[in-house]
């Protein structure tokens, strides 16, 4: 019989108490997977998007995207991990939340000695996205000034420490003194205290009215006018996340105005779509963190059976850092 372990289902999209703890089976092993203990997941905005179903997924349905844990089986056709090998991922199909998977092959990387599950759980998805903009999206050089919102949240802590790492003077965002402060510690040249504080009128203080070349803008609908006016001409907005809502209605006639603008949408997954991409990218992200350019900041823990209080947290914006479920 197979083992039944805890995830979490979803028979119906909306709210946090939409998700259950449930007992159940894993299934047979395909021969391009490979079966990974799970020992934590990482939790991101993405997921309350399919939750809600602004990203739908077919029903009944887990939920996540990023997990490490230990490999117990390796299909047949798997040649680049072992039994008993340190993993993560950071794109996969649906399901992270779970005890005990089966995951394809070429979504999974050794994880380095020294770096833990939790680590590893909160790093691979967020830690990939600041990998992809910084290096592939508008690949910074050292010599500019950026705008990103944000700050404090679990990408914008690995993008402030990769900019500083990179000689990058980032001027983040964050909605509280504390979370300012924060963003400081790890790297932010400069916060905006949204609460108190005008992003536009402040970018073209600390540019001395320059503005930005590019704005990284995971927020979404609450701050695309601004990012928009704090780009200089034929500057690059990248809205890589919707975390206040999905951006509409974008006029192209706009972008002109503002000083013949570029705009663009990128994800994780088409940035990775192989395996040699994924480990090209993983290789790179890792080495920052061993080298100790990045620390990974987890704000919070949560058991799975806690899920929901989670997910209320991170919605809330009443976390910091990065949040795990630990699965143990």
């Amino acid at each position: 019989m197979d083992e039944q372990v805890k995830v979490v289902r979803l028979e119906q999209h909306g709210g946090p108490e939409v998700m259950k703890v449930v007992r159940a089976p894993v299934g047979p092993l395909a021969a391009d997977e490979v079966r990974i203990r799970q020992k934590a997941a990482g939790l991101n905005f993405i997921d309350i998007y399919c939750r809600t179903g602004m990203y739908p997924n077919p029903l009944p349905h887990g939920l996540g995207f990023e997990a490490a844990g230990v490999v117990e089986a390796v299909g047949a056709e798997v040649k680049h991990l072992r039994i008993g090998d340190r993993v993560a991922y950071g794109q996969s199909p649906i399901g992270a939340y779970a005890q005990l998977r089966n995951v394809p092959a070429h979504r999974v990387v050794v994880i380095p000695d020294s770096v833990s599950f939790d680590e590893a759980a909160a790093l691979m998805l967020k830690g990939l996205t600041v990998r992809y903009l910084f290096r592939q999206t508008f690949r910074l050089e050292g010599t500019e000034t950026i705008l990103f919102h944000a700050a404090a949240g679990g990408v914008g802590l690995i993008a402030c420490q990769w900019a500083r790492a990179l000689g990058v003077k980032l001027i983040g965002t964050a909605s509280t003194p504390e979370k300012a402060a924060l963003a400081r510690q790890h790297g932010a040249w400069e916060v905006i205290d949204t609460s108190r504080e005008d992003i536009v009128q402040r970018v073209n203080e600390l540019t001395n009215g320059q503005k930005v070349p590019v704005v990284y803008d995971g927020v979404g609908k609450s701050t695309w006018e601004q990012s928009l006016d704090c780009l200089r001409p034929r500057g690059m907005m990248v809205s890589f996340g919707n975390a206040s809502g999905s951006v509409e209605g974008v006029d192209l006639a706009q972008l002109a105005s503002k000083g013949s603008l570029y705009v663009t949408r990128p994800t994780v997954s088409t940035h990775v779509a192989t395996m040699e991409a994924m480990q090209s990218a993983a290789a790179e992200l890792f080495e920052m963190v061993v080298s100790g350019k990045i620390r990974i900041s987890i704000g919070q823990r949560y058991a799975i059976e806690d899920v929901g209080e989670a997910h209320r947290a991170l919605e809330g914006r009443q976390t910091t850092g990065a949040t795990v479920l630990t699965l143990d």
